[in-house]
């Protein structure tokens, strides 16, 4: 029987790019649109990559005129690069901890342009999230508040 994780990932992977993205993107357009999430400027016209290493997902968006859109796919280099367990994302999400916490703890590595980095960081680390969101990110990851042990 193959575990929960894997048979994410191994989907994931057979999916083309722009298939793998698209979950995640529309999740942060809506949250942007339900005004919950509002990209600073500095976003504007670069291209992300989030890592999700214990799933092995690779979500490629940009910033495009304060909105999220899927990719770039065409092989270029994100202008930043977050890694971190899906765990440690929703720590993040729900609030639960900062950027600054996560990457001491180097459970979170940020690769690219360093501006743009601390743009994200300030920017995730001030951000006001509904009330609703650190309870759905305790639901999808029970013991993710709690301290988890290093990679």
């Amino acid at each position: 029987m193959i575990a929960p994780k894997a048979l994410l990932a191994r989907l994931h992977r057979a999916l083309p790019a722009p298939a793998q993205s698209l979950p995640a993107v529309a999740a942060l357009e809506l949250a942007r649109r339900r005004g919950w999430l509002r990209p600073p400027a500095a976003l504007d016209g670069h291209g992300f990559l989030l890592a999700v290493d214990d799933l092995g997902l690779q979500i490629r968006f940009r910033c495009v005129d304060g909105r999220f859109a899927a990719g770039p796919f065409d092989g270029s280099a994100p202008a930043l690069t977050l890694r971190a367990n899906a765990a440690d994302y929703l720590r993040l999400l729900g609030g639960e901890a900062d950027t600054d916490t996560l990457f001491f703890q180097r459970r979170l590595s940020i690769g690219g342009d360093t501006a743009l980095g601390l743009e994200v960081k300030y920017w995730l680390d001030t951000v006001d999230r509904p009330e609703w969101l650190a309870g759905l990110a305790r639901q999808l990851a029970p013991g993710a508040v709690a301290s988890q042990p290093g990679r």
